[in-house]
């Protein structure tokens, strides 16, 4: 026995009957299910291969263990009582970090090559198993690409910087800085998701502007730059307000940080702008119009890190039923657990093949795909992030008392699982934003029912769904019935996506479980579906 193992034969007894550690995991290769659905997005094989087996690792694993245990902390005076107004962090969140951006997560979109919505979005999914917080920070610096295009001048400044795969934490102005980051501060005290509420005052300093007000939530608080919401005479309008300037910092007052129930390696912050300067960013008034775009982008992650939450999960549950027994039987031949463990594997496969299929769409050029784009970003969101919650529960609970453990990185996951939710429009935002789109563009209704009839004629439980959500719905449905009608047609898209690119069983069991009548309300109380074929999807081996 190597001496750097740990030991069975203690003094009191041999352990037994517990798994062996998992050792470095090679994310991609593990993963038939993310291949599959990676090559039929057009996602990069080849840069994901890579960054499956780096960001694996057990040494990756515990970084994101120990930025989380190790949260960051608020420095916002010196020793002299000066305003320093930083947040420092664990050693171990700079290295997610300086891996992430190394890797392409927030650049490889705007680098020209095929596939690169898909790649990041599956990039989102990988990082997501390890160490979640960390994406908030390059999933902003991914989304401002596009809403930085409404002026030539801080597009040429930022976007280099932005993209240059290049991690650069230090506190010190863009010109010193090899690589950047951008966050977001919109959220205020009385209006929440209602922006236009927003006090924030916006003044002319010169070829500048000056910012006054408080925000209730600046995600990544130590960004070298944000984009922010503030008033003028013209209404609200949208700014890039930089982190460090020139000749110091600039006016941006860190309140606290949020003591969060999750995302607990990333900094969130309360913040107030005390004559901040600022840049303007589009149009006077136009500030939800400009800001949406970065918006549109984050959406995307938050529909694809739920994903990645239930494969991690996922793949901690399955390592053990494959190597615990219990009543004379591996957990893995024992029919209700697999039940359990089929049926969960349906909502995390539906929600990573959903999700790369909207990241297909982002790197489509013509307006149907932009179309579909906008519409199916929100469905992916609001269905995926109200399924991962409960999956996750239920993938602690294979575990038992371990999973409640926070060595097995399950609470970690429990903790992050509602928060794609809440980001970027909770579930009755998302809702009523996919009415309003489906009511202004007729194109991504349009886009939508190309979708949904493609994958018709295969499997008749989907065809007898389709015909009867359009017969309960043959318009558009009043606001109380938005939930029911975006998760009828989010679960519709979602079987449409796995009739063409799933194998047959999964496929079939998502729409006879899915669309059918015959289920209860909790995981496992399903009819019999081919758990073998479906639970292979895992990777972990024959089941």
């Amino acid at each position: 026995m190597s001496a750097t193992q740990p030991r069975s034969d203690l003094a009191t007894h041999e352990v037994t009957n517990q798994p062996p550690a998992r050792g470095d995991i090679d994310l991609w290769g593990a993963d038939p299910a993310l291949q599959a659905h990676a090559q039929a997005s057009g996602a990069d094989g080849g840069a994901l291969e890579h960054f499956g087996a780096r960001i694996g690792t057990a040494a990756m694993r515990a970084a994101g263990l120990v930025a989380n245990r190790q949260p960051p902390e608020l420095v916002a005076f010196d020793p002299g009582g000066r305003r320093l107004d930083e947040v420092q962090f664990h050693p171990a969140y700079h290295d997610l970090m300086a891996a992430g951006v190394g890797a392409g997560y927030a650049s490889v979109a705007w680098e020209g090559g095929a596939g690169g919505h898909a790649t990041h979005a599956a990039m989102v999914y990988l990082m997501s198993q390890v160490e979640p917080g960390v994406c908030c920070p390059m999933t902003m610096t991914y989304a401002a690409v596009p809403a930085l295009r409404a002026d030539d001048a801080l597009f040429d400044t930022w976007v280099p910087k932005l993209t240059a795969r290049v991690y650069d934490g230090a506190p010190r102005p863009l010109a010193r800085k090899a690589g950047a980051t951008m966050g977001m501060a919109m959220t205020e005290k009385q209006g929440g998701s209602d922006v236009r509420a927003n006090t924030t005052r916006a003044v002319r300093d010169g070829d500048a502007w000056r910012l006054t007000g408080h925000k209730w939530f600046c995600s990544a608080p130590m960004s070298d730059a944000f984009l922010t919401l503030a008033q003028t005479d013209a209404g609200l309008t949208c700014f890039l307000v930089p982190r460090w300037l020139e000749d110091g910092r600039n006016a941006i007052r860190i309140q606290r940080l949020k003591d969060k129930l999750g995302n607990r390696a990333n900094a969130s912050a309360e913040i107030e702008y005390a004559g901040a300067l600022a840049h303007r960013l589009g149009d006077e008034g136009a500030g939800v119009r400009t800001i949406i775009e970065m918006v549109h982008h984050t959406r995307l992650d938050t529909a694809m890190a739920p994903a990645g939450l239930m494969r991690a999960a996922l793949a901690q549950a399955d390592h053990w039923v494959r190597h615990r027994s219990a009543f004379q039987k591996r957990l893995i031949d024992q029919p209700l657990m697999r039940r359990v463990l089929a049926d969960l594997a349906l909502d995390w496969e539906g929600t990573l093949a959903l999700g790369l299929r909207v990241a297909r769409a982002f790197d489509g050029r013509d307006e149907a795909d932009r179309a579909f784009a906008r519409l199916a970003v929100a469905l992916a969101k609001f269905l995926g992030n109200k399924l991962c919650p409960p999956l996750v529960y239920e993938a602690m609970e294979v575990l038992g008392g371990a999973g409640y453990v926070e060595e097995t990185g399950m609470p970690l996951l429990y903790r992050e699982a509602p928060l794609n939710a809440i980001w970027e429009g909770s579930g009755n935002v998302i809702c009523l934003d996919i009415l309003r789109t489906l009511h202004k563009e007729p194109a991504a209704g349009d886009a939508l029912s190309a979708e949904l009839t493609a994958a018709a004629g295969r499997i008749e439980g989907y065809d007898a769904a389709l015909r009867a959500h359009m017969d309960r719905f043959p318009r558009l449905p009043g606001e109380a019935d938005a939930r029911w009608y975006a998760e009828s047609l989010a679960t519709l898209l979602t079987a449409s996506v796995l009739i063409r690119q799933a194998p047959a069983a999964v496929a079939e069991g998502y729409v006879a479980t899915r669309l059918g009548a015959g289920r209860g309300r909790l995981a496992g109380a399903t009819g019999a579906v081919d758990e073998a074929a479906i639970l292979e999807r895992l990777g972990g081996g024959a089941a």
